[in-house]
């Protein structure tokens, strides 16, 4: 049998383009996926995938014939999909009375209903071979709201909840659902290490053993944040 593949949805040069490193590293192909073309050119030509096959999917991800087709195509090209990270995310700081009805549904689109779509095909794709990983990009807005972060809060509060309704629907057919709480700031790729700020490549490994646990002892969240984080 040939190798499957990994859907990573929202990738930037950080935590994003980590986790692609990370999965391909661990023998998957990874389809990476975001709404820009050039950066996602970017981000392919500097990584070192020695394992698995990297390839650049411009996709919007609150459209649903755009997901369905990179999921299709990715499943085709790379092989079964068996891992899908949804990193995706976007926010604007401000309070009730200055942000638009506009800004507030960008903030949504992108930060849940994008999670709701991807989900659904990600279902579709890994329920009937009854394996799979779907783990989302929390933050700890979705524990709780602060002054002028609801841009941030509500998008993230839905997608814990989803988290929380698709691990009980699909894990009994086998694909694994986590929620993922980035607690604490994340430090540059290329930045040294310490106890201050989130590691991008220590992020991804924990995204990878949540991939690679065994589904009689598989976690639904897991929270993170540096030594030093107050929580």
């Amino acid at each position: 049998m040939g190798r499957g593949s990994a859907l990573v949805v929202g990738v930037g040069p950080g935590l994003g383009a980590a986790l692609v490193q990370r999965f391909a590293a661990g023998g998957l192909n990874v389809a990476m996926i975001a709404r820009g073309a050039e950066r996602l050119a970017d981000i392919a030509a500097g990584m070192d995938a020695d394992e698995g096959q990297v390839l650049p999917y411009p996709c919007d991800a609150t459209d649903e014939a755009q997901v369905a087709a990179v999921f299709d195509a990715a499943d085709a090209e790379l092989g079964p999909v068996e891992a899908v990270v949804y990193n995706a995310g976007t926010f604007e700081p401000g309070g009730i009375r200055d942000i638009s009805v506009a800004t507030f549904e960008r903030c949504w689109r992108v930060g849940c209903l994008g999670g709701f779509i991807v989900a659904r095909e990600a279902a579709r794709h890994m329920a009937p071979r009854g394996r799979g990983s779907l783990l989302f990009t929390g933050a700890t807005a979705a524990w709780r709201g602060g002054a002028g972060f609801a841009t941030l809060a509500v998008p993230k509060f839905g997608i814990r909840a989803l988290s929380q309704s698709l691990a009980r629907e699909l894990g009994p057919e086998g694909v694994h659902v986590a929620h993922v709480v980035i607690d604490g700031r994340i430090g540059p790729p290329d930045g040294a290490a310490d106890n201050d700020r989130l590691e991008p490549a220590a992020i991804a490994e924990s995204y990878w053993q949540l991939h690679c646990q065994p589904p009689n002892a598989w976690t639904q969240e897991l929270d993170l944040r540096p030594a030093t984080e107050r929580f």
